[in-house]
């Protein structure tokens, strides 16, 4: 099984419990590692042999702009249903961060996988 990632894909929306983060856009970032068979892309270098990444991109962002959720943990396991379900993704592994929610602290979040994990692949 081959890997198809994403990288600090990063979206503006309301994400929080706290009274004051329902009324702002905060920045949220996302990391994908989508297991795929992209052999036939690679042997015949053709682009519809391929988990396009860009479209998975642009679904997952229109998802995250458009969510009314306040926990990280919830919006990871509905990014992780929406990448399985419609792009027909047999393992997913969905980080999602919050930059500077703490002091001190780069960035917290959560990180979740689905699916059946492929041999070969680091927890």
């Amino acid at each position: 099984m081959d890997i198809v990632y994403v990288r600090g894909l990063e979206v503006k929306t309301v994400i929080g419990v706290y009274d004051w983060e329902r009324e702002i856009k905060q920045p949220v970032s996302v990391d994908l590692d989508m297991a795929c068979d992209f052999s036939k892309a690679a042997e015949t270098d053709d682009h519809q042999y391929v988990l396009d990444y860009k479209i998975v991109c642009v679904r997952v962002t229109e998802f995250i702009e458009k969510s009314d959720l306040q926990l990280l943990e919830a919006m990871a396991e509905a990014i992780a249903a929406l990448v399985r379900k419609e792009f027909r993704v047999p393992w997913v592994r969905v980080r999602v961060g919050k930059p500077a929610a703490i002091t001190g602290a780069k960035e917290v979040g959560v990180l979740i996988e689905r699916g059946t994990r492929p041999a070969g692949v680091a927890p």
